[in-house]
């Protein structure tokens, strides 16, 4: 069978990592490319597990060997995704997973357009703002400067939704679990003819109402939050007093997700 290529994005925090990772863990046939990087590791993370961590110069010198499939520079650190990992993929017949940013994920689509892709977003900025603080906490030191920087961000990462096929909101851990799934199941069965067994039609469902156009009713209430759908200049987002309070949601994101 043809391996699928899928594309997730996401702000950071938001908990694309822990997504596939459980996802990988029901599923077989699925690899994941472990990107590239010039930014130094964080907490735990270890090389060729979270990233392959490498210098500027190196990374430099591959990208003008011809070796990525797509890069970005994103807070002033390289990221890419080595084009050998889809080609192992495509040999094996297994699926692909890259987790990339909103410019990666363009460069990817415009080289493969058969390529899925899958946008993922917290709930609100309050509830991003806590998970990016307990990421840093667990890093060991809490930079208020970065959280409010990578909140910025996201507002325009998630401008660029429309270019994706599907959204989840991960405002459960448990519910974007089994939406990832049922979407990975979905397309295999209609581009391979994979069997879903008993599962099928309810599986069919959970990602038909992923898809983009099906995903109004809970997308819109996060655009509103997060001050997309406000005129230009009227954005702002909408915390309250500064406190690690958090919503009533799932946060088992691991800590170093990105």
């Amino acid at each position: 069978m043809a391996g699928i290529l899928f594309i997730i994005s996401a702000p950071s925090g938001s908990g694309k990592s822990t997504l596939v990772n459980e996802v990988r863990k029901q599923l077989s046939g699925i690899e994941f490319s472990v990107s590239w990087t010039t930014r130094a590791p964080r907490g735990s993370e270890q090389d060729g597990r979270e990233y392959h961590f490498t210098s500027r110069e190196e990374f430099e010198r591959m990208l003008a060997d011809g070796l990525f499939m797509e890069h970005a520079e994103v807070f002033g650190n390289y990221y890419g995704t080595a084009r050998s990992s889809l080609e192992q993929a495509r040999r094996d017949g297994h699926d692909l997973v890259l987790d990339i940013d909103v410019q990666g994920a363009a460069q990817v689509r415009a080289a493969m357009p058969e390529a899925v892709s899958i946008f993922v977003l917290p709930p609100n900025p309050r509830v991003l703002r806590t998970r990016l603080r307990n990421r840093s906490r667990a890093e060991g030191v809490v930079n208020e400067e970065e959280v409010y920087r990578r909140l910025g961000e996201a507002s325009k990462e998630i401008e660029n939704y429309r270019q994706y096929g599907y959204i989840l909101v991960n405002d459960t851990l448990d519910r974007a679990v089994a939406q990832l799934e049922a979407i990975v199941l979905a397309e295999r069965f209609y581009r391979n003819d994979e069997p879903i067994a008993y599962r099928s039609r309810r599986v069919l469902e959970v990602a038909a109402g992923c898809l983009q156009g099906n995903s109004q009713d809970r997308l819109k209430p996060v655009l509103e939050a997060f001050g997309i759908l406000h005129p230009p200049g009227q954005r702002e987002l909408p915390f309250l007093e500064d406190s690690d309070e958090e919503d009533s949601v799932d946060d088992k994101e691991e800590p170093n997700d990105d």
